[in-house]
């Protein structure tokens, strides 16, 4: 190969490592940066934000089906039409 060729395929190629490498460093930054602003945020709003209810509402819902109540063949246990 050309000596130019080498030289420069050499220096695209460090180039390249030196910005992975810089990438690299920054997103792991970014990422610490988060999670100390996020705890920012639990400290700040501790106490003050009511905590979500994770429990179903419906759980204990009334029975307002009218039909459950009137219907006259539910405990029948064999079949009247046949």
């Amino acid at each position: 190969m050309d000596k130019k060729l080498v030289i420069m395929v050499s220096a695209v190629a460090v180039v390249v490592i030196i910005l992975a490498a810089a990438g690299f460093w920054f997103w792991r930054q970014s990422a610490t940066k988060n999670s100390a602003v996020q705890d920012a945020i639990d400290q700040a709003v501790k106490g003050t934000v009511p905590s979500i209810n994770t429990t179903d509402p419906m759980q204990n819902k009334p029975d307002l089906n009218p039909a459950d109540a009137a219907n006259p063949i539910k405990n029948v246990k064999t079949n009247p039409f046949e």
